[in-house]
């Protein structure tokens, strides 16, 4: 498991602070995320952080804001794209459109 804040460094705070070493041992060890994996963290992080306006538009390109996008009825296309600043990464959903199986909008 990779080291998040040098022992030097934990050794200084522990004496400055006037605790053990045991007791700021934990900023040693690196912080949980759901997914360690760079590439899985980062999808979960564009969904955290795009995730209410990608609903957003969904709701207003089709109609009321009452469906989902399908999970099901559903692919997922990924490309590369040259960049002379970098290749990018081009990543397709298509999911097909489902009015929410209830009437009337949910909470969220």
């Amino acid at each position: 498991m990779p080291i998040y804040v040098p022992a030097q460094y934990t050794e200084k705070l522990a004496s400055i602070l006037g605790l053990s070493s045991k007791e700021v041992q934990v900023l040693e060890e690196h912080p949980y995320k759901g997914n360690v994996d760079p590439i899985l963290y980062r999808l979960h992080e564009v969904f955290d952080t795009y995730g209410p306006a990608i609903k957003a538009i969904i709701h207003e390109k089709f109609g009321d804001g009452n469906g989902i996008m399908s999970a099901i009825d559903f692919s997922v296309d990924v490309d590369r794209v040259e960049d002379p600043k970098g290749d990018r990464v081009v990543i397709t959903f298509n999911g097909k459109f489902l009015p929410y199986s209830c009437k009337g909008k949910y909470p969220w």
